[in-house]
């Protein structure tokens, strides 16, 4: 079963519950202002699941108005995106550039770091929520604005599929070892990299910049999905995304890092997971090296040692150390 938190408001007094349903909103989401008719006894409950990086959490609450107001901006922002799933109730959000409602199944698509004023409408409201770090999917700020809102259909496509994984996981994490864990978050930051250059994709008056970014966010999604061929190089690259390979390196160029050192770096993070991972605790180092593109041990104890500055081996003692 995946590590997780449970908040019940039945086991804080009445008159505390709202303000202790705020904070935990400002450390799983963001610092915000909550109103509510319902404040004097509040009844809402809140499941997080700690997904390495990323974090999902399963809410439901009374009628509420959430809102980020330009000082809480200035005085904590997480930087990331939030994606919320809605299964009950219904509400809308305001920003600056947009107006949206939503309803049952409809997917809301926010920002921390953008003024907001979300409300719920419903007697009880039921949400599954991601909060997915903006370090991992960087965007330009023309391309925020046209994503924080925006429609999204989770019927089909791949908002469907976003939608399907994150009921499925809600339902059940028995099936899944704590180790699991940041292994899910990779899944759903490719995913949802995946849907917000569908959305971008859609709209044609988004200026070539965006496009570009755009076609980065797909290029490395692809590669992350692909780690283990042994082929993925340059070439075969650019040849799936239908563009030259010195076009690829120059969509890179713009990310300061050369194609070869990313997928690289995302070999040496996938390969050092797993030597910190108990599951594989039996399995030989080479074999987990081969499978992560390094089929020399010399060439991937150099490299290791030079993204981390320790050797294979030294990293999973300790990683182990204690465990016996």
């Amino acid at each position: 079963m995946l590590d997780e938190l449970v908040f019940r408001s039945d086991d804080v007094p009445a008159p505390d519950r709202f303000g202790y349903w705020a904070e935990l909103l400002g450390r799983t989401h963001a610092p915000m202002e909550l109103r509510s008719d319902h404040a004097d006894d509040f009844r809402a409950s809140q499941r997080v699941l700690g997904l390495g990086a990323v974090t999902m959490w399963t809410a439901t609450f009374q009628p509420l108005v959430f809102r980020r107001t330009p000082k809480l901006i200035r005085q904590s922002d997480p930087e990331a995106y939030h994606l919320s799933l809605v299964l009950r109730g219904a509400g809308g959000g305001v920003w600056k550039h947009r107006e949206t409602e939503y309803k049952p199944h409809g997917l809301l698509i926010n920002s921390t770091s953008l003024t907001n004023d979300v409300h719920s409408t419903e007697d009880l409201g039921t949400t599954l929520a991601l909060e997915i770090p903006k370090a991992v999917l960087p965007l330009p700020r023309s391309a925020v604005g046209r994503i924080v809102g925006a429609p999204v259909s989770t019927q089909e496509g791949i908002g469907a599929l976003l939608a399907r994984l994150l009921t499925q996981l809600s339902a059940d994490t028995t099936a899944y070892q704590p180790a699991d864990g940041p292994r899910l978050g990779t899944v759903f930051t490719d995913l949802v990299a995946a849907l917000f250059a569908h959305v971008l994709d859609a709209d044609d008056s988004l200026p070539s910049e965006t496009h570009r970014r755009t076609l980065t966010l797909r290029i490395q999604a692809f590669i992350r999905e692909h780690l283990h061929d042994p082929h993925l190089a340059p070439a075969t690259i650019a040849a799936a995304h239908h563009i030259s390979t010195s076009y690829l390196h120059r969509l890179f160029r713009d990310e300061e890092i050369t194609v070869a050192a990313w997928i690289r770096r995302l070999r040496l993070e996938a390969a050092r997971r797993d030597l910190a991972d108990p599951a594989l605790r039996a399995a030989r180092i080479h074999t987990i090296a081969t499978r992560w593109g390094f089929p020399r041990a010399t060439d991937f104890s150099r490299a290791y040692r030079a993204a981390y500055g320790t050797t294979p081996q030294e990293h999973r003692q300790q990683a182990f150390h204690g465990h016996g």
